[in-house]
């Protein structure tokens, strides 16, 4: 019996799953637990929402894309691809607003799930991944120059958008903080250099205790430093369940739908992105169609317990292989962890100073730019494919990312399709000079009266026209169109050669088909053109056409 196809891979490891294999995934659990707390602290901060809803998106979404995803290693968290995105919907809509388009995602994440979409994320260009990914960590790093600098806003200004952010950055200088410049910089050179020389500790936790102890203990420096606990209120306990106040209306649905749609391609792409990368580190293969509907249910899970949207974390999944976790119960283990931290231990968050929050923050747009692979497609991509990725970076670092992903993806379609037009031809035998096709013009008797055609390609709408080109000679009597290299057809192409064969009806020119290819010759057939040419006159190869088009007179 076939296995359902969305079956979770806890349910496939747990069957041989043993008690060496728990303690694995229990230290690994542990060790991306204290990953993911700095981490998820910092990355709600950068979404304008409260540290704590990090913290409670870990949880939920951690536990619920584990218990029932596609991938043995996932581990699912607040990412800093969502955090521009977050920061306008709240700033815009509030967190009911958020809360709503989150729901509206996880749902379509689950239908793509259900409907089996999980390999058409592979037809979203490379171009548009890495320019928006770039344009992300543009805009996560701008926004934490206001920290790093310990900047004050005057009141009343509370910038949304990037170039707002810049502007808003420069206004403020007169505030600057030399204090939390050391700070942020004595962080950021840990974050930096610590990895070299020691890898067990995560580096960001280091680099929280000696922000926090700095601010403590060196006199005078906490004057010009705030602190999380002077910013935000640091709640204590577990979230509770709460959508009462969520505007369900056909109008706000209408007004959040494309921030929704947004939220669901970027997490759909970011997940199995990260499925590909543990498949490699761990010798498995994921089920993408399981991971969009763990993904779907763990956005919906997260908001509704007070977090905000989340995805695979490809930082924190390595780091999860790479310390032995194999199994969906490493994931678990993590969330069950930070669940032991937000009841015992949230309250000394409130300890952190916000010029280290911004360094860990810097160090995450760092490596999430991934800038050389950036450098090296604009080097050696063809010109179409830099435009579409420096578009779709400039439009998400100066509009948003649902502008980016529209703008982005229309015009790698409208490059495909011109590509595609190019490759695709309709041309006459006349130009065919291969000496090594045993097919060639050079090698076959071809009558005065016959006229012989090429189409190459796939035929649609982009090439349609070229189709109605094709002419005839005076004496023309048969017309041999030779379609061995045409894999499809689309309507546009199909209406070209009825007109074509009208054409040739008119002018009493027999219409001849060579080598139709299956697609084709369906659609011809549904279309009523098959009938109308003629059962004989479709042959199977270039000889069998000849022969008929020699018969005719």
């Amino acid at each position: 019996m076939k296995s359902f196809y969305l079956k979770p891979k806890f349910f496939s490891t747990i069957k041989k799953y043993s008690a060496q294999q728990f303690t694995k995934d229990l230290v690994a659990g542990v060790i991306v637990a204290i990953i993911a707390l700095p981490l998820s602290i910092a990355l709600a901060l950068a979404s304008g929402v409260e540290p704590a809803c990090g913290v409670y998106t870990a949880i939920a979404a951690g536990f619920v894309v584990s218990f029932l995803g596609g991938s043995r290693v996932q581990i699912a968290g607040p990412t800093a691809a969502f955090a521009s995105i977050v920061a306008g919907i709240v700033a815009t809509q509030g967190m009911d607003g958020l809360v709503l388009a989150t729901i509206m995602a996880g749902i379509m994440l689950i239908l793509m799930g259900v409907f089996k979409l999980g390999s058409l994320i592979k037809f979203i260009p490379n171009t548009i991944t890495v320019g928006f990914t770039a344009g992300i960590a543009v805009t996560i790093l701008i926004g934490q120059i206001k920290d790093f600098l310990g900047l004050t806003y005057a009141e009343g200004i509370k910038p949304v958008e990037t170039i707002e952010k810049i502007e808003a950055n420069i206004g403020a200088m007169s505030t600057f903080s030399w204090q939390a410049l050391l700070v942020g910089v004595v962080c950021l050179a840990i974050l930096i250099i610590y990895p070299k020389f020691e890898k067990r500790v995560p580096p960001s936790l280091i680099a929280v205790v000696v922000g926090a102890l700095m601010v403590k203990f060196i006199p005078g420096l906490d004057e010009g430093v705030f602190t999380i606990g002077e910013l935000y209120t640091i709640p204590t306990g577990l979230p509770s369940l709460n959508i009462g106040s969520v505007d369900f209306s056909f109008q706000k649905i209408s007004a959040l739908l494309p921030d929704a749609f947004t939220i669901a391609i970027l997490a759909a792409i970011e997940s199995l992105l990260s499925c590909v990368v543990a498949d490699s580190m761990v010798n498995s293969k994921h089920n993408s169609n399981a991971e969009l509907v763990a993904q779907g249910a763990g956005n919906i899970a997260s908001v509704l317990f007070g977090g905000i949207p989340a995805t695979g974390a490809i930082a924190r999944t390595a780091a999860n292989a790479k310390n032995g976790g194999r199994t969906p119960a490493a994931g678990m283990v993590h969330a069950v962890v930070l669940v032991l931290v937000l009841l015992f231990l949230m309250p000394y968050a409130e300890l952190i100073p916000m010029p280290t929050i911004a360094a860990i923050l810097f160090m995450v747009a760092y490596n999430m730019s991934e800038w050389k692979k950036f450098v090296h497609i604009v080097k050696t991509a063809p010109k179409s494919d830099t435009i579409v990725m420096v578009l779709t970076f400039g439009l998400t670092v100066i509009f948003d990312l649902v502008v980016a992903i529209e703008v982005g993806m229309i015009l790698a379609a409208l490059l495909f399709i011109k590509r595609m037009s190019e490759e695709a031809g309709v041309k006459g035998w006349k130009y065919v000079e291969d000496e090594n096709d045993k097919d060639s013009i050079d090698l076959k008797t071809v009558p005065e009266h016959v006229r012989v055609y090429e189409l190459s390609g796939p035929l649609f709408f982009g090439v349609a026209d070229k189709i109605l080109e094709i002419n005839f000679k005076d004496y023309t009597k048969c017309l041999i169109l030779r379609m061995r290299a045409v894999p499809s057809v689309d309507a546009t192409a199909l209406s070209s050669l009825e007109q074509l064969y009208k054409k040739c009806k008119e002018k009493d020119i027999t219409l001849v088909f060579s080598h139709v290819n299956q697609q084709p010759l369906n659609a011809m057939k549904k279309s009523g053109l098959f009938d109308k040419v003629g059962r004989n006159h479709f042959c199977n190869h270039i000889d069998d056409a000849l022969k008929v088009a020699s018969k005719i007179k």
